[in-house]
């Protein structure tokens, strides 16, 4: 753990975090925006001179080595197929020793000594680990979130990798989906502010220097629509949703310089994205001009034949000609494509493209001047895991939670009394990290438990209990602890458990459960079709609100749950997602109120599943249900549950209020391409200093299609004392009113707009202009 012991960085990390993050005070790196290079070009027209038909071919194939294997296939001959040139990419392997020794292999047994090109599952952070993305997303502080990857980057860059499976911007609407924890949520503006921070995080303004990586943009596309929530499952929808609404983060993520694309399992329009020609080409490249190289997602080639795509062969020729240029484990190019040329399933052109692309994208990262890009044991020593990052991942996690009930002002707690804590996940520390934490080593993560005694220390008396299995489903524990869950199963009952933890809550001033999900039932192939509290949870709950202490959840989950009865019973809710490494120190901090929570959730909760897809920029229907009259029946609604979501997008409590004047329009009579000024004074009402995310929407009232009750347009997180009050304004440029007709033309239609200011989406001050 780098030169500090564990006591002394307790100490180091202590109560003093009044501090601001320590990149704000740094200006963002400007983006590298891939032009084209007269030098690169020549270089590689050189190389490619002199290769052979096999070792342009191997440089088409990404095989995985090492500690990690995310599907069911792992490399074979790995070390023999990189020494004949059979290789152009490596992942799973990391650390200064084991990179450099496969990238030795190729350069002193290959015939051309190209080098390798190393990626890892980097998502959350590398060796220190940062909230979910998910999480990440609910901070809406973008300098944070694009901290968080500029440290993710200069770990797995001294670790010895090059290029990092991330952002994934995928947007998501259907919660039983578990890969909503790996991206920014529902919406595509936030999504796409969200997708741009990344991107400059990991790559900075020069992709050569030791401490960038290349960003992965994915998965290309649709994949967050996937049918039911069920992983790897179809998608289906029309043109002028794609582009509204799911393409416009992963276009500004290829605006930010992105320099490679991962495509997606689904299918677009009938065909898998993996051999869609319209999607990796006539969009990707031809429409928005990207310059990189797109990988496939794990064995998605080989996957085309269940999807009935053809053989083998005929599959690897359609995912070459479509425009897929590395073969992630499946080795389908390697071992068809000379057979395909020769019987001219593809030309020697496609060929020919694809391995430019992969050389140029090792140029780009300058692996031709500096084939280990600066790595060395003594470097990855003195960079990873650091004081300053850990301070910044404890910060960034404060950031990422998000208050979502405090009746009575139950927090913050008092650094005094006995506190009850309860739950699965009270003393966890695998849990923490979430999924999707990649190389990062949960036994040094904080856990809840730990946390309160760094933060409240001895002044604070402690008892716990467990109360309940996170889930006492045997075979579920099985499949979990099968990868990786670190889950023990008490062999007490239920009963006995939720008696013991009732008798240890009474002896208790505040009941503080620590419940949620574990980190495995989150994340790829991780779906679920009940997305309330698993196992015997709620049952817990409901015993510990009978003794009628104060009943404080902090939540530990990666995706919106239902949380209904938690709602209306509990004295507090505090969602905390997975932290990362710091998270009980993070989460201790929100607690005692060393810090004011800010977040606000980027996903809609709704209240029961039958709600599922709810989010809050739908369309309006013919007959749209005002919520006044029950006995209104021939209106779009359920008979048994209201439309409304347990909590909107947008939502999210301090331990402040804040009060929104009503908005000041710099004109009520906008022109076509003139810019809109909108003024609204946010006042902190309350008690504490505190952070408030002030959210801007538009409606766009009439149009040649329906359009959506609300779309995010604009956001700014402002810090304001008690008692103070501020203007902010909101510039927004003629492109806010702008959307994709029919004729996926990107157009402002004359009209009246509605402008909606507040502190989410549903509780929002409005005004009216009208675009002539």
């Amino acid at each position: 753990m780098n030169t500090l012991s564990r006591a002394a960085l307790l100490l180091t990390l202590g109560l003093t975090f009044t501090a601001p993050l320590h990149a704000q005070q740094q200006p963002a790196p400007t983006p590298q925006v891939m032009q084209d290079d007269p030098k690169m070009k020549a270089f590689i027209d050189n190389l490619m001179q002199k290769m052979t038909l096999e070792e342009k071919i191997g440089q088409l194939n990404l095989v995985s080595v090492g500690f990690d294997v995310t599907g069911p296939v792992v490399s074979k001959n790995v070390n023999e197929n990189i020494s004949k040139g059979n290789v152009g990419g490596v992942f799973n392997t990391y650390t200064p020793i084991a990179a450099r020794k496969l990238q030795e292999l190729a350069l002193k047994q290959t015939r051309l000594k190209i080098p390798l090109i190393f990626g890892y599952d980097v998502i959350h952070g590398h060796r220190t680990i940062f909230p979910i993305p998910l999480g990440l997303a609910a901070s809406w502080d973008v300098q944070a979130v694009e901290r968080s990857a500029r440290i993710a980057a200069e770990e797995a860059s001294a670790d010895g990798l090059h290029w990092v499976y991330s952002p994934m911007v995928d947007i998501a609407r259907d919660p039983r989906w578990g890969r909503v924890a790996e991206g920014a949520g529902e919406d595509p503006y936030l999504g796409s502010r969200m997708a741009e921070a990344m991107v400059r995080g990991y790559q900075g303004s020069d992709l050569t220097k030791e401490n960038a990586v290349m960003a992965c943009l994915k998965h290309f596309a649709l994949y967050g629509a996937a049918e039911a929530g069920r992983d790897y499952n179809t998608t289906d929808m029309s043109k002028v949703r794609m582009y509204n609404e799911y393409l416009p983060p992963y276009k500004a993520a290829v605006d930010a310089g992105v320099g490679s694309v991962m495509s997606s399992f689904n299918d677009v329009n009938g065909i898998p994205a993996t051999a869609n020609r319209w999607l990796l080409t006539d969009l990707l490249r031809e429409k928005w001009g990207f310059k990189g190289f797109v990988a496939t997602d794990y064995t998605a080639i080989n996957e085309l034949v269940a999807h009935g795509m053809g053989d083998e062969k005929e599959v690897a020729a359609l995912a070459l000609k479509a425009g897929a240029d590395m073969d992630m484990v499946g080795e389908l190019f390697l071992k068809h494509l000379g057979e395909d040329l020769k019987n001219g399933l593809v030309k020697q052109a496609d060929i020919d493209l694809a391995c430019r692309r992969v050389l140029e994208g090792k140029y780009r990262l300058g692996l031709f001047k500096d084939p280990y890009h600066g790595v060395s044991e003594k470097r990855a020593k003195k960079v990873i895991m650091n004081k300053d990052f850990l301070a910044d991942a404890r910060d960034i996690a404060r950031k990422s939670m998000v208050l979502l009930k405090n009746e009575n002002q139950t927090l913050p707690l008092k650094k005094s009394g006995t506190i009850a804590l309860i739950g699965p996940l009270a003393q966890s520390q695998r849990d923490m990290i979430g999924n999707w934490s990649g190389a990062g080593d949960w036994k040094q993560a904080v856990s809840l438990e730990q946390g309160i005694q760094n933060v409240a220390g001895k002044s604070v008396k402690i008892v716990y209990a467990k109360g309940a299995n996170i889930a006492d489903d045997q075979q579920m524990l099985d499949r979990l602890n099968h990868h990786g869950g670190n889950l023990e199963l008490d062999k007490r009952s239920s009963e006995e458990m939720i008696k013991e933890a009732v008798q240890v809550a009474q002896q208790a001033d505040v009941i503080v459960a620590a419940v949620g999900e574990s980190q495995g039932m989150t994340g790829e192939a991780a779906s679920r079709a009940d997305i309330g509290l698993p196992g015997q949870q709620l049952a817990l709950l409901k015993a510990l609100k009978q003794t009628g202490k104060p009943l404080v959840l902090v939540l530990m989950n990666g995706r919106p749950l239902t949380l209904t009865w938690e709602d209306q019973n509990a004295s507090a809710i505090l969602e905390t997602w997975f932290g990362g490494t710091q998270a009980g120190n993070a989460m201790a901090d929100v607690l005692f109120g060393n810090y004011n929570p800010s977040g606000k959730i980027t996903m809609t909760f709704p209240r029961s599943v039958g709600q599922i897809p709810l989010y809050y920029n739908h369309k309006s229907t013919g007959r749209p249900y005002a919520g006044t009259d029950p006995m209104d029946k021939y209106k779009s609604r359920y008979l048994d549950e209201v439309n409304e979501p347990l909590y909107p997008f947008g939502f999210g409590l301090s331990y402040t209020t804040f009060e929104y004047g009503k908005p000041e329009l710099s004109t009520t009579t906008l022109g076509q391409n003139q810019p809109l000024e909108v003024k609204v004074t946010v006042r902190n009402t309350g008690n504490y200093d505190g952070e408030e995310v002030a959210q801007l929407y538009l409606r766009d009232m009439i149009g040649s299609l329906s359009r959506p009750v609300q779309e995010l347009k604009s956001f700014q997180k402002v810090m304001l004392k008690k008692g103070e009050s501020r203007t902010l304004t909101f510039r927004l440029a003629p492109d806010a009113l702008k959307f994709y007709n029919n004729d996926l033309n990107f157009v402002a239609e004359p009209g009246d707009f509605q402008v909606m200011v507040g502190g989410n989406s549903r509780d929002v001050q409005m005004a009216s202009f009208r675009l002539q």
